[in-house]
């Protein structure tokens, strides 16, 4: 009774608040970038691996380079988080979380101007290493400044704050959704050309960059880590992996640590961030039979038809109308995209565009006699709209609306799903501290893989937004609640950074084969199914059984004061 009437907040002072402010402030920005790159992987992966502007590339290479991308993103953040790490222990944390700030708002704008695949994961690579260091020093900051009995609520709120990173993020999608879908970006160019809405994403994450000037001009470093840098021992060492690893102790918790946040980083990097990209499949999928319903895939036919009917106009239109603008005439045929880019492949090879090269070309990328005969039949007659330039705007606006759509649903997903994330982190600092770290631990990896499969296997409709998905947030986020009150508690002052990096960070080497694995069963292993994104996701929700099995060894640190 007495824990239910403590308000924590009471113990504060006014410079407490800043710390956590700022900690807080830091830590939102870092997830406000990742979740930038959650909603912007899927469009940037299709314009960057597009065999030429506008084009379709093939989903299985858009899912399959899309989890690499990930993944090396992953493996930056871990190198940035144990390089980081180490410096938080050795010069302070408020220098080192200054310097983290710099590095992924800079990197963050850099990846709005990639032109392929390998540049754009070089800027990701080098902005995972400026995200990677500032979990730990900011953890280890507000768990050093903080009072003992109100470290946990604190630790709690700061991990809970980070959720509105990512749900400004999803307003920033929704905003650009906004621009993307009245054309408002067309008037935007960067270096000639009209800027899209996941490259403005990117922009605008370099803004934390400001932040980093509050740092340097008022935060101080804790005293717990001036004591402990003034007093190190003869065989001590500030922020040392080989003191860390080579003592027995600290290694047995080193390793608990590493599995517990290995299977919270795969479930929801490997996973439950990727509901965004099988939202797009899904909704696009909706919107388009929407479309088809009100007659609008006759406008592809008609557009195509007079392609072939005089070749001069691809000259004149491309520039307006590309496959990807196109829809089918059924959802389960692929018609138009197909027909459309072989038509652009003959013209830039100079070669006669007509009903029978169109079918040769096809032909050449392994089309099937059945899809020959129904493309066949797709373009015979005369189309029913001979008024071509108007018909082109027509597409092209529709284009627009689609991808507009499609950006404002994908942004309220990922708002619903930090919301529900905000209250699982921050029940989890209650829950904790009423039944100890480890159920708590055990009653969120549960949590988090049973909605996880919920959403993946059912997920079917814009209403499943609203209840589905911010009970899978809460699931999967819960446990880094944990990370944020549990980590700081394992460690020493002297490797409190360290400890904690080395728990978050080689879980990220490890937990970055998860995006690349899903990727692979999505294109390769379940491909032939009709979402094969839907039964990846759910076999890669084993992962949480790591945590639960790793639990029976990880030491109960409920009311205990920091280690010294």
């Amino acid at each position: 009774m007495a824990e239910q009437r403590y308000r924590w907040h009471r113990d504060l002072s006014r410079y407490h608040w800043f710390v956590l402010v700022v900690a807080a402030l830091g830590w939102l920005f870092d997830t406000m970038d990742q979740q930038l790159f959650n909603l912007a992987r899927v469009p940037a992966m299709r314009e960057l691996l597009a065999p030429t502007a506008g084009a379709v590339p093939d989903p299985g290479d858009v899912a399959e380079y899309g989890g690499y991308a990930t993944s090396i993103f992953l493996i930056g953040w871990a190198s940035g988080g144990l390089f980081f790490g180490v410096l938080g222990d050795r010069i302070g944390r408020a220098k080192t979380m200054m310097l983290t700030i710099l590095v992924y708002s800079m990197c963050t704008g850099l990846s709005a101007f990639s032109v392929s695949f390998w540049d754009f994961a070089l800027y990701r690579f080098l902005t995972g290493l400026g995200v990677g260091g500032e979990f730990a020093v900011g953890v280890s900051l507000v768990a050093e400044v903080m009072p003992d009995r109100a470290r946990p609520y604190a630790l709690g709120l700061l991990q809970a704050l980070s959720t509105v990173g990512n749900v400004t993020a999803a307003l920033i999608s929704i905003g650009l959704g906004n621009l993307e879908q009245t054309g408002a970006l067309n008037d935007l160019p960067v270096f000639g050309g009209a800027i899209t809405a996941w490259r403005a994403m990117f922009l605008v994450g370099t803004l934390p960059a400001l932040l980093a000037l509050i740092i340097r001009r008022r935060l101080k470093e804790p005293e717990r880590w001036q004591e402990a840098a003034e007093h190190v021992g003869p065989k001590q060492q500030l922020g040392s992996y080989t003191e860390l690893l080579g003592d027995a102790h600290l290694r047995r918790r080193a390793i608990v640590g590493l599995l517990l946040a290995t299977s919270g980083v795969i479930g929801l990097w490997g996973i439950a961030f990727f509901s965004i990209d099988l939202s797009r499949s899904v909704f696009r999928k909706v919107f388009e039979q929407e479309l088809r319903d009100d007659g609008q895939a006759e406008w592809d036919r008609d557009f195509l038809r007079l392609a072939v009917r005089d070749p001069a106009v691809l000259d004149t239109w491309a520039a307006a109308i590309k496959p990807i603008d196109l829809i089918n005439l059924t959802a389960q045929q692929s018609d138009a995209q197909p027909i459309m880019t072989a038509m652009l492949n003959l013209k830039e090879n100079n070669q006669l565009v007509s009903v029978e090269s169109v079918l040769a070309g096809l032909d050449e990328v392994g089309q099937s006699a059945v899809q020959r005969n129904r493309r066949a039949a797709y373009l015979d007659g005369d189309p029913t709209r001979n008024d071509g330039q108007q018909l082109a705007n027509e597409l092209a606006n529709r284009s627009s609306l689609l991808a507009g759509r499609l950006g404002k649903w994908v942004g309220l997903l990922s708002m619903m799903l930090n919301v529900g994330g905000f209250f699982g982190i921050y029940c989890f600092g209650l829950v904790t501290q009423r039944i100890g770290r480890r159920s708590a631990f055990a009653l969120a990896f549960l949590m988090a893989a049973s909605t996880t499969i919920l959403v993946f296997w059912q997920m079917d409709g814009l209403a499943d937004v609203f209840w589905m998905v911010p009970l899978m947030g809460f699931g999967v986020l819960a446990p880094f609640g944990g990370y944020a009150i549990y980590f700081p508690e394992l460690f020493p002052t002297r490797l409190r950074s360290t400890g904690t990096s080395f728990c978050y960070n080689v879980g990220r080497f490890v937990a970055a084969v998860g995006p690349s694995a899903l990727g692979l069963l999505t294109a390769k292993v379940f491909a032939g199914t009709g979402e094969p994104l839907r039964w990846a996701g759910i076999t890669m929700c084993s992962i949480f059984l790591v945590g639960l099995l790793t639990l029976p060894f990880a030491p109960e640190t409920k009311d205990q004061p920091l280690p010294e």
